[in-house]
């Protein structure tokens, strides 16, 4: 039965609830703790060892909270340890990921319009690109830049762009900047496998054997959290970007995605100010705008396929697989009837500047391309079309289900 998609797309549907309610859990706890260490006061009467203490209140309660740089005298009976969020906002990433972008590779992946790649090979260079940027970036870290913090973040982020360039020659505009998104978080969550954790139990050891941990662990694992943390605003935009074809369906997609980084830059800069002095910089602010009207800007260049060039260009041999089953004939004119009219490189629906998701459904490539989803939205579901813009018959959403079925039954 061709219905395993919609059971394929509940296990998506399902993973993409748990990543986003980890990331959640992992990004809260990320900017509390950011956000207390950078409000911690001096105060009379300290421990030994303290470096200071805050007070707050929540939920009808006080917290007496004070932090020590290295650690305290004694290990406490009862501690804490922030990790599993992040671990499993990886994990379940990954696995989305797999879901989306590999299994479904032909379509939400590869681009041929950009790159003659085999599935193999673009789902090789997905996962190559996430460890080889650890690597890269752990060994910066690991160099006398990380003594140079400004200049070792400056450098991060000549790294991002490049990235994002790259990404976008291969892949698609949606895939290109949600791999990037995947590269930012993997460094993010290596740092706290790989450095934050392994550093914190160093320094745990050496209280239980009664010695004295080195300062030097807290300060690498200072200079990771930093750079989490203003990775952290980035990541969930480019995470959130597949929804929005402004941000990813231009030839210029890699250039918003960088200009997203200095975004997260300034407006974490502003609240870690805050925090720290109680005033925030509001020229951040000012920044900030300037660099949401220049993407906004960007966003407005023309896809550069025409539907000239579309029409044709020759079917992949996945396309051929849906154009060449029994029914795609009526079903094609189902589709172009029902949905070109927003679907479209140029939408005539009014107040529509690029087509919902940037799926397009002109061509018979396009529908072949998009046949999965066409059959999820308007062929089971009645998500497609929007009810107020055309009142779809259930004889033409059979006309899909029967098409697509019958590829399925070959």
């Amino acid at each position: 039965m061709y219905d395993f998609a919609v059971i394929w797309d509940w296990i998506a549907f399902s993973v993409r609830w748990l990543h986003v309610i980890t990331a959640m859990a992992w990004i809260g706890a990320s900017f509390f703790f950011i956000a207390l260490d950078l409000g911690l006061r001096k105060a009379p009467n300290m421990p030994v060892g303290a470096h200071g203490e805050e007070w707050q209140v929540h939920g009808g309660g006080f917290y007496h909270i004070q932090k020590y740089m290295v650690a305290p005298e004694n290990m406490p009976d009862h501690l804490i340890w922030h990790k599993w969020q992040s671990y499993i906002t990886w994990v379940s990433g990954a696995a989305l990921l797999m879901i989306v972008y590999w299994v479904g590779g032909e379509l939400f992946l590869l681009d041929p319009t950009k790159a003659e790649l085999s599935l193999w090979q673009g789902i090789l260079i997905s996962a190559g690109s996430l460890t080889i940027g650890w690597l890269a970036y752990d060994l910066l870290c690991k160099s006398k830049l990380g003594e140079q913090p400004t200049v070792l973040m400056l450098l991060l982020f000549v790294i991002l762009v490049v990235m994002s360039w790259g990404y976008n020659q291969i892949f698609t505009g949606r895939a290109a900047l949600l791999h990037l998104g995947a590269f930012t978080a993997t460094i993010m969550t290596a740092n706290v496998f790989f450095q934050i954790m392994p550093n914190q139990r160093i320094v745990v050891a050496d209280l239980k054997a009664g010695r004295t941990p080195d300062a030097k662990y807290g300060k690498i694992a200072k200079l990771r959290s930093t750079h989490n943390n203003y990775l952290t605003l980035p990541v969930v935009f480019l995470m959130l970007s597949n929804h929005y074809p402004l941000s990813f369906g231009t030839e210029y997609a890699w250039i918003i995605a960088s200009l997203i980084f200095l975004t997260g830059v300034t407006i974490r800069h502003y609240f870690n100010t805050l925090h720290a002095t109680g005033t925030g910089p509001h020229w951040t602010w000012g920044v900030t705008v300037l660099l949401m009207i220049a993407i906004a800007w960007l966003s407005s260049v023309r896809p550069t396929e025409t539907w000239e060039e579309a029409e044709a260009r020759p079917l992949t041999a996945y396309e051929q697989k849906y154009a060449s089953a029994a029914g795609f004939e009526a079903a094609y004119d189902t589709v172009v009837g029902n949905c070109s009219m927003c679907h479209a490189r140029e939408p005539v629906w009014g107040g529509m500047a690029w087509a919902p998701k940037g799926v397009y459904l002109e061509t018979p490539g396009d529908v072949a391309r998009q046949a999965s989803q066409v059959y999820l939205q308007a062929g089971i579901s009645h998500a497609m079309p929007p009810p107020n813009a055309i009142q779809m018959d259930l004889e033409a959403r059979e006309t899909i289900i029967a098409w697509v079925r019958a590829v399925g039954a070959d």
